[in-house]
This record gives C-alpha cells, structure tokens and sequence, in this order.
C-alpha cells in the first residue's frame, strides 16, 4: 500500500504521525512510505532519518496526497487538506467528529473512509490510540495549571505544593480514566490536594487503592460537583465518551463562583469540553478569562512536547497501521473487532454509533 504522511499545519502542531521508526517498519513489510518534506523537523527527525528507512520524501503536501491511498495524519485535516482528500482515500488520525459538525460534513462529502484513532476500543473499554496522548495532556494539564496559578500569568499567586506552614492548592479533576489518573499522580507528586470526581464507584475504590497523598474521591454529581468546582484552584476536565461530544458538566454559573485568578483546564475541549464556558484554543494563544477565572482550551495539549508524543503514538498506531495496510482496511477490520470500532465515516455515510447519534441529535 501507499502510505502518505503530510506535515501537520494546524497551529503550533509539531508532532508527526510516523516515527522513521515506524517507517522502516512499512518499508520492509513492503509498502511504500511517503513523507513530507520537513513533516518531522518539529519532532526532531530529520528527512534524512527517514530516506535511511526506506522513505521518500516529497515536497509538497499535495504530492503526499495525490501519491497515497492511505493518509496517516496526528490531527483532523484542516480545509487546506480537505481540499486534497479523495473517494479512494483512507484517512487514520484523530477525528473528533463529535466536536465539529463541519468536518463530519466534510469527510462525508468526500466519500471517503475515516478511521479516527480515538474510537479504537479494546475488549475492557480502553482506548489503547488515545492512551499515549490522554497520559501526556493529563500529566502536562498539572504543568499548565500550575503555572498560570503564578502571579505573573494573572492568577492567584498560589505554588501548587504550597511549603510547610503554608497550604497546598487544591485540584480538582472531573473524571478519572487515564487522563485523569496521570493529570492526578503529578499533582499529589507535587504536593497539591486532588480531588477526583467520577460516576464509577469501581473506579473511584481503585483511584484510592493506587494513589497515595492528598487525595480525596467524590462521586460525581451536580451537588458534589458544585461544591468542588467552587474550592477548586486548579479545575482539569478529564471526561471521555468515546466518539461523543463530552457532556457539559460544570456550568457558567458554577465558573462565576471559582475563586479569581483559579484556573481551568479543560483537556475534553476537542470533544466538545465538559465546561460550558470552554472552548477551543491554541498554543500561541492559550487562554482567556471568564469571571475572572483563566481558561486554557488547547486542544492538542501533547503537540508541546512532540518528541515524546510522536514516538509514543507511533508506538500504539504502527500495529493496527499495519493491518490496515497488510490486508486493507475491510478485511483488517473483520479480523480485528477492536480496529473495527475506529470506522467512522465511509462512503458518505456516518459508521460510528456515537458519531450518529450526535449527528443526528
């Protein structure tokens, strides 16, 4: 098969889909490998990584394009890219439909096949393609909070740990998955309260179990929830629902009450966000100000560190990438159910039943 790989153009976006690596890998399985031009110089891998791996690099985005059958990409196609995707396409990378009624429309309209990353299930209900990037964004969401808490960034003045005599800050995280696992090892670590809200008593009794320090679980309800986001210094959305819009759980009226100069991190923003007064921003503009409470909307947190999150992507895509280009994706997807679960759009009909349902809503 051939297999593009465009550079990403989406703001301050420096991860690549594919490692040289992860291109040798499709080389020496027989599949052709295409690769922008500089498409991996913000994560640190020089074209020449990649001819050694048996690549060829191409000039332009359209030359990947016009080249491949299949299109391996970190975030959606933006409309530049639209504009280069064809019916015989297959495309695999984040989609996040849910979030955007546009590009669903998009990708419908093209006709084309659409495996996003993030719909990929396993048996247990994990999601083993979002995996790497949720336990980045939960880790780097503590780093961002914590550091426009500091006065100079326009909030409240408070050190995360607090020091002996002085008290900790308190954070607070609304799911308790991934995301919100490693967004709340770092902030024990660093000496801060946690609280963990979540629906799943199970989960909750676990959390418990494997976490140690200033922790405390509530399940998760408008009362519990209220009273939380009001104490909160640091407020991270941590809610999945595979392929939905996240649901909107902490409200305008709820943000009104925070604390001034508080912060909020909604790493839910490309589903939509769990904050109502969220929405989406980028790394060169990060955040604004709602009641005087920060929010940080970026919704390619990893993109920061691109190093990491490329090879750690690589490393969860490069296998169902290559079933896809083994076999092709219909027969790859009838050996693999979990694979299978990744289809979301395909001949101008929408597949995943997350996706429909918030379509059709």
């Amino acid at each position: 098969m051939r297999i593009g790989v465009p550079k990403e153009i989406k703001n301050n976006e420096y991860r690549v889909a594919l490692t040289p690596g992860g291109a040798r890998v499709l080389s020496k399985a027989g599949h052709t490998v295409y690769i922008q031009k500089d498409a991996g110089i913000g994560s640190s891998f020089e074209d020449q990584e990649y001819i050694d791996a048996g690549a060829t690099i191409l000039d332009s985005a359209a030359e990947v394009f016009s080249s491949s059958e299949m299109i391996v990409k970190v975030k959606e196609p933006l409309k530049e890219e639209i504009q280069l995707l064809k019916e015989n396409h297959i495309l695999f990378t984040y989609l996040h439909l849910a979030a955007s009624r546009e590009l669903t429309d998009d990708l419908l309209n093209k006709g084309l096949v659409g495996i996003a990353y993030e719909t990929i299930q396993l048996p247990n209900g994990s999601l083993p393609l979002l995996t790497p990037m949720s336990e980045i964004a939960g880790r780097m969401a503590v780093q961002v909070g914590a550091q426009y808490l500091e006065k100079s960034n326009g909030g409240r003045g408070i050190l995360l740990g607090g020091i002996p005599g002085v008290p900790p800050a308190d954070v607070v995280i609304i799911g308790g998955g991934v995301t919100g696992i490693q967004a709340a090892k770092i902030a024990l670590g660093m000496g801060a309260n946690v609280t963990i809200l979540d629906t799943n008593l199970d989960r909750l009794r676990y959390l418990e179990d494997v976490l140690s320090g200033r922790l405390v679980t509530l399940s998760s309800n408008y009362e519990t929830l209220e009273r939380a986001v009001a104490y909160a210094d640091l407020l991270i959305g941590a809610v999945l629902i595979p392929g939905a819009k996240a649901p909107t759980l902490v409200t305008k009226e709820m943000v009104s009450k925070m604390k001034k100069g508080s912060v909020v991190v909604d790493i839910s923003v490309d589903q939509g966000g769990c904050v109502e007064t969220i929405h989406p921003t980028t790394h060169s503009d990060p955040i604004y100000s709602v009641d005087g409470v920060i929010h940080y909307g970026v919704a390619n947190i990893p993109g920061a560190v691109p190093r990491s999150s490329t090879v750690g992507l690589t490393n969860a895509t490069l296998p169902y990438l290559l079933q896809v280009a083994n076999h092709g994706y219909k027969a790859a997807m009838l050996a693999n159910k979990d694979l299978a679960k990744g289809l979301n759009v395909e001949a101008g009909k929408i597949i995943h039943p997350a996706v429909e349902a918030w379509y059709n809503s």
